[in-house]
């Protein structure tokens, strides 16, 4: 059964498709000259969000077709084996509902990692120095 995609995501998923594209090039030019010899330059931080957004990705891609969940299941296992090769925590189990089964305690991890405070900005003021 083949299945025809619109030409229009809905809002916010196509720059958010692009914009995950973009990040895995990045990552890739910046891992690429390390080589095969060794650990190529990644942390252990830097290998579970890697494989953090592999498997987020896969769960999101899960939605785009009936039996996309199935295909996708090797993707799955094999970031799950990679994780043990790593001695990386395993990633968070779903539900039925394809929901982690304990709840984050945060909103998106990825927003929340660093912290951020808004200020709201400064009044204008005229420039020192000129006379009126």
């Amino acid at each position: 059964m083949e299945l025809l995609l619109p030409m229009i995501a809905a809002p916010g998923v196509g720059e958010r498709a692009d914009a995950a594209a973009d990040a895995a090039c990045h990552l890739y030019d910046a891992v690429a000259p390390w080589g095969e010899g060794g650990p190529g330059g990644w942390s252990r931080n830097a290998a579970e969000d890697a494989a953090e957004t592999i498997e987020t990705t896969a769960h999101a891609l899960a939605h785009i077709h009936p039996r996309a969940e199935v295909i996708l299941a090797p993707v799955h296992a094999a970031l799950a084996d990679l994780r043990r090769q790593l001695a990386l925590p395993p990633a968070e189990p779903l539900t039925a509902e394809g929901v982690p089964a304990t709840p984050r305690t945060v909103g998106n991890p990825r927003r929340t990692r660093w912290v951020r405070v808004l200020t709201p900005p400064a009044p204008r003021r005229p420039p020192t120095g000129t006379a009126s």
